[in-house]
């Protein structure tokens, strides 16, 4: 008796179960749809309802938010982010003129020698900065140390025509 009320407990779970599934594929094939239309008529609604009441907001570039204008920058003074790199050592030199030796020649060198260099007296020197020429210049003479008087400042189109030497 006892396995025979689980099972008439269960047969009427199935029999609800079967009847409810019934009735949903009923409603479906009359009226299911009526559903889903009511959902599509309210989306439609509340989408005219935005678009009467709320203009739309007019579109910025991501730019205009994310990168701080260099104007602002240029009026302040000394931006903020080059603060960080103005205590950052460099190599200034002054270079005279150039030559190419051998090992031979090189190695011949003694107290006293000459070696003769491409640039001319009275032409401007060189100045570079790690390397890069940067300035053209003369010498002169502070306080009985040499110094170097700048002439000419290389524009940056220069630089890079000698880079790409």
């Amino acid at each position: 008796m006892n396995d025979q009320m689980p099972q008439s407990g269960a047969d009427d779970d199935w029999a609800a179960a079967l009847a409810e599934q019934a009735s949903t594929e009923a409603e479906s094939e009359t009226g299911g749809d009526s559903m889903e239309d009511a959902w599509g008529e309210a989306m439609a609604e509340q989408a005219e309802t935005e678009a009467e009441t709320s203009p739309r907001p007019k579109a910025t570039s991501a730019g205009d938010s994310v990168f701080k204008p260099l104007a602002d920058e240029a009026k302040a003074g000394t931006p903020r982010e080059l603060d960080m790199i103005m205590e950052i050592p460099v190599t200034l030199s002054v270079e005279l003129g150039q030559t190419r030796l051998t090992i031979r020649e090189l190695l011949d060198l003694a107290q006293g020698s000459v070696v003769e260099l491409d640039g001319l007296a009275g032409e401007p020197m060189s100045i570079l900065v790690n390397g890069y020429l940067i300035a053209q210049g003369e010498v002169v003479v502070v306080d009985e140390k040499y110094g170097i008087r700048i002439t000419e400042i290389v524009t940056r189109s220069e630089r890079i025509h000698k880079l790409n030497k």
